[in-house]
C-alpha cells in the first residue's frame, strides 16, 4: 500500500469536506456584521445627540450632576451605580475600585466579538478561496471546465466576502475602541471627583 498516496487522499478529503463549513461560517459572519452594524449606528446616533462640552467644564458638570446630556449611557449607568454605593455604609474606596475595574473589564470584553470578526473574516475568505481552487484544479485535469468555473466563482466570492467583513469589522472596532477609551476616561474622572471632592481644588 502506498502510504504517500493514502495520506494525499486523506488530506484532499479533509480539505474538500471543509468547504461547506467555511461557507456556513462566512454566512454567519455576515449576519454578525449586520448585527454589529445596528449596534454601532445606534450608538453613533446617541453620541451625535450629546451636547458638546469643553473638557474644562466636564469636572464641574460631573460634580454637580448636570453631565447627563454630555456623557454616554455607559457613563450615566456607571454614575448611578456609584451613587448607590455612596449612599450605603461601608468601605467605599474598595467597593468603588472594584466597580470601576469590573466595569472597565466588561467594556473591553464587549469588544471581543469585533476582534474575532476582524481576524476570522480574511482567514475564512482565504480558506474559501483555496479549498475550491484545489477541487477546481482536479476538475481541470479531468477536462470538466464547468466544474472549474463553478469552483472559481466560489473561490473569488468567498475572498470578497471575507475581506469585506474583516474591513467593516476593523472600522467598527477602531471607532468603538475610541468611544470606550473616552467613556473609561470619564468614569475614572467621575470616580476621582465624587469619591475625593478635594481633587477638584
Amino acid at each position: 500500500m502506498d502510504i504517500g498516496a493514502l495520506l494525499k487522499t486523506f488530506i484532499y478529503l479533509v480539505s474538500s469536506s471543509l468547504l461547506y463549513p467555511v461557507l456556513l461560517a462566512l454566512s454567519l459572519l455576515v449576519l454578525m456584521i449586520i448585527i454589529q452594524a445596528g449596534g454601532f449606528f445606534a450608538e453613533w446616533l446617541e453620541r451625535l445627540r450629546l451636547r458638546p462640552c469643553p473638557s474644562q467644564d466636564l469636572p464641574r458638570l460631573l460634580q454637580t450632576g448636570q453631565a447627563r446630556d454630555v456623557i454616554s449611557h455607559r457613563v450615566n449607568r456607571y454614575l448611578q451605580a456609584l451613587a448607590q454605593i455612596r449612599s450605603q455604609p461601608g468601605n467605599h474606596p474598595i467597593i468603588v475600585e472594584n466597580l470601576l475595574q469590573s466595569t472597565t473589564l466588561e467594556l473591553w470584553t464587549s469588544m471581543d466579538r469585533l476582534r474575532i470578526l476582524v481576524r476570522t473574516g480574511p482567514s475564512l475568505g482565504l480558506l474559501g478561496t483555496l479549498i475550491p481552487m484545489g477541487t477546481g484544479l482536479a476538475s481541470l485535469g479531468q477536462g470538466d471546465l464547468t466544474k472549474l468555473s463553478s469552483d472559481l466563482v466560489i473561490a473569488f466570492t468567498t475572498t470578497v466576502v471575507g475581506l469585506a467583513a474583516g474591513t467593516v469589522a476593523f472600522c467598527f472596532y477602531t471607532v468603538r475602541r475610541r468611544w470606550l477609551e473616552e467613556d473609561i476616561k470619564n468614569m475614572e474622572l467621575a470616580t476621582e471627583l465624587l469619591m475625593n471632592p478635594a481633587a477638584e481644588n
